[in-house]
């Protein structure tokens, strides 16, 4: 008897031999140097950034951070926010908005020309008054430009951000109309104005403290009260026409990371929030 059960298990574990034998495991096509599919990286998608004159330098390091962490490659376009917005309403292929007012995401938004949903309160910033390094008319605040009666570049009061919010603050203090208006150099957006007081070509100049801290040769000798005309805040929002939403909704998302936050940061903005 036992030599009868000896002899089914031998038979049994034969066959079971047989039959692990026969799965071969499936050739391995992948070439050297080649990744599979679960393994390869995604493909890069191309962005276009319409954003705020004086965002130029920190975007350009942004770019460079969101092209290694998320393959994600930025054209941006830089202007006068004012400019911007006429040309997503005109119909430019822009992707993501970035303002540095809310009137002109406001009047994106009423239009529906910005995926609503998709709206950020990005960044904030201050007003400054800016004088060449050496300031030859020493200029200490903005009474003595009025009071010397000195040239000064405003940016544009009409459509530019900073060129509003100078007027805004210029009428709080009484200042607006005592300006000699042929001493007032209007420019198209504060990176005119900044080179203006960079090249030494005015007295003063009114921008952002953001653009003070990328400015060469010059020195900021008031800050302005936001009291004086409103906070100033930066919006963002997916433009309605992109055919990249969901990548435009991360890249927002990455704009609000710490690693972003401490760009901003160093070239003199602020988180919103």
């Amino acid at each position: 008897m036992k030599k009868l059960l000896s002899a089914l298990l031998i038979l049994v574990l034969s066959f079971s031999i047989m039959a692990c034998g026969s799965k071969t495991k499936a050739p391995d096509t992948t070439k050297p140097g080649e990744t599979t599919s679960k393994d390869a990286p995604k493909k890069e998608v191309e962005l276009v950034v319409s954003a705020a004159a004086s965002l130029t330098d920190a975007m350009g390091e942004i770019a460079t951070e969101i092209k290694k962490d998320k393959n994600i490659k930025l054209t941006p376009t830089f202007d006068s926010s004012g400019t911007l917005q006429k040309q997503i309403e005109e119909g430019a292929k822009t992707d993501v908005f970035i303002s540095a007012g809310q009137k002109q995401m406001d009047a994106l938004e009423k239009q529906n020309l910005i995926v609503k949903d998709s709206r950020i309160n990005l960044l904030k910033n201050t007003l400054v008054l800016l004088v060449p390094a050496d300031n030859p008319d020493k200029i200490k605040n903005i009474q003595d430009v009025v009071d010397k009666k000195v040239q000064i570049a405003i940016a544009e009061t009409e459509t530019v951000p900073v060129g509003q919010y100078s007027k805004k603050a210029l009428e709080t203090l009484g200042l607006w109309d005592k300006l000699d208006a042929k001493n007032i150099i209007q420019s198209k957006n504060v990176s005119d104005v900044l080179a203006q007081v960079e090249q030494g070509n005015v007295s003063a100049g009114l921008v952002y403290s953001s653009d003070a801290v990328r400015g060469k040769n010059v020195k900021v000798v008031e800050i302005f009260d936001e009291k004086l005309h409103g906070p100033i805040i930066y919006p963002a929002a997916v433009v309605e026409s992109s055919t990249e939403k969901d990548s435009g909704k991360t890249f927002l998302d990455y704009l609000q990371t710490d690693k972003v936050k401490s760009i901003f940061e160093k070239y003199g903005f602020q988180m919103a929030k």
